[in-house]
């Protein structure tokens, strides 16, 4: 609910909230407090506001986010300059935990869509580029689904070894195979009851995807070195950053299964393609990483300008990495311009600026002599990361530019995200 005072005083809140997928009705805060739900009140109302409100003023100066703690309610302040990030911050103090950021109109459908398909138990077949949410999405299908209640298990098929993953998804018997000193239930039945997730779909051998499409049809799995079926009750939601129908056609993804996955299609699009998606998706990452006890580093506008004008090829996790980098290392108390590098190199500048710290290793020894094996990596995952933004996140490219095998370029992708 938004205040009748908050509603006068900014009258184009209420309609922004609508347009990105949050209704809130407008209503007298006078009489007995809600024991529930959240409300967004002027800053004049203080006294009829819980830990669990919103107070916010149009006011000149300097914006201002104060968190909600120690029974306060969180505040803001901000002028007609800074309203529209404003509004991006509080449509994310108000958005349901597992409902992901967003600011487009065409993306509030979306999700819109994404809640009435969580209401079947079909399966759902998320696509998109790396880094666009599709787990974020596929959570969101869970949680607004009837299985809610019940686990969510996501996994993410190129990250486990190829001679593991039978017995990962299915389970396996005690001394099924050399080291399985001990019965293991495996993801699918990790998940009965609730929602299992399979990233990376287009990355699973063919075999496997034969026994992937039996479980699917048949509701069961057979464990590595069983003899009997055990029935299970899950709903898949399979994910892939590539288009599984070219897949089928070059021979590397089944067709009867691409079939059986593709019931419900939904497909992320790039952040390219959703500036306004850029400011809310920012204002959850401040938020996530500020900590509520620190002076929030409210964006200028010309930060913002710079944020919705890239053309971010790494997607939600390059707009990440970016604000992270930029708010560690910005000149004043807002996050400006001039403090985001969009790139993977720090400014000569700022490192030249930055503290000398005498590294462990020289104080101990007299000099810090790094191990070949790190440096190795490093130089590697930074060839990795520039090789998949020149493609787009494509992997066969990648791995084509790279001169290594599509497999190699899986595995060292998953010890990155390990090392990470």
């Amino acid at each position: 609910m938004i205040s009748t005072m908050a509603a006068i005083e900014d009258p184009a809140l209420a309609t922004w909230l609508a347009g990105v997928g949050i209704a809130c009705r407008t209503g007298d805060v006078t009489g007995s407090r809600p024991k529930t739900g959240i409300r967004v009140l002027h800053m004049s109302e203080m006294t009829q506001a819980t830990h669990r409100d919103i107070l916010v003023e149009l006011a000149d100066g300097a914006p201002m986010l104060v968190r909600a703690r120690g029974g306060m309610p969180a505040q803001l302040r901000f002028g007609l300059a800074d309203m529209a990030f404003g509004h991006a911050l509080i449509a994310e103090l108000l958005r349901p935990a597992m409902r992901p950021a967003c600011g487009e109109p065409e993306s509030a459908a979306f999700l819109g869509l994404a809640a009435r398909v969580a209401q079947s138990d079909a399966t759902v077949l998320v696509l998109g580029e790396t880094g666009t949410g599709k787990e974020g999405l596929s959570r969101y299908l869970h949680d607004r689904s009837a299985r809610a209640a019940g686990p969510f298990v996501a996994v993410n098929c190129a990250a486990l070894p190829e001679t593991m993953l039978e017995a990962m998804l299915f389970g396996h018997q005690k001394g099924s195979f050399t080291g399985a000193g001990a019965a293991s239930d495996g993801l699918f039945r990790a998940a009965d009851g609730g929602t299992l997730m399979l990233d990376e779909i287009a990355e699973l051998p063919l075999v496997l995807q034969a026994k992937l499409l039996r479980a699917i049809q048949e509701r069961e799995v057979l464990p590595v070195g069983g003899t009997k079926p055990i029935a299970v009750d899950v709903r898949i939601v399979a994910a892939a950053n590539r288009d599984l129908a070219a897949e089928v056609a070059a021979g590397r993804f089944r067709a009867d299964l691409y079939w059986r996955l593709n019931v419900l299609p939904m497909t992320c699009r790039p952040l390219a393609e959703r500036r306004l998606d850029v400011r809310a998706i920012t204002a959850a990452l401040m938020i996530r990483h500020v900590r509520a006890d620190e002076a929030f580093p409210w964006p200028t506008t010309t930060a913002l300008d710079r944020l919705m004008a890239h053309r971010w090829p790494g997607n939600v996790r390059e707009l990440e990495n970016v604000l992270q980098r930029g708010m560690l290392l910005r000149a004043g108390e807002r996050l400006d311009a001039g403090d985001l590098v969009l790139g993977a190199t720090v400014p000569a500048a700022v490192v030249a600026d930055a503290p000398v710290v005498e590294p462990v290793a020289t104080r101990l020894y007299g000099a810090a002599v790094p191990k070949l094996a790190e440096v190795a990596r490093n130089v590697q995952a930074q060839a990795i990361a520039d090789a998949l933004a020149t493609t787009g996140g494509h992997r066969v490219r990648t791995a084509e530019l790279l001169g290594i095998s599509e497999r190699t370029l899986r595995y060292r992708m998953a010890e990155m995200r390990t090392a990470a």
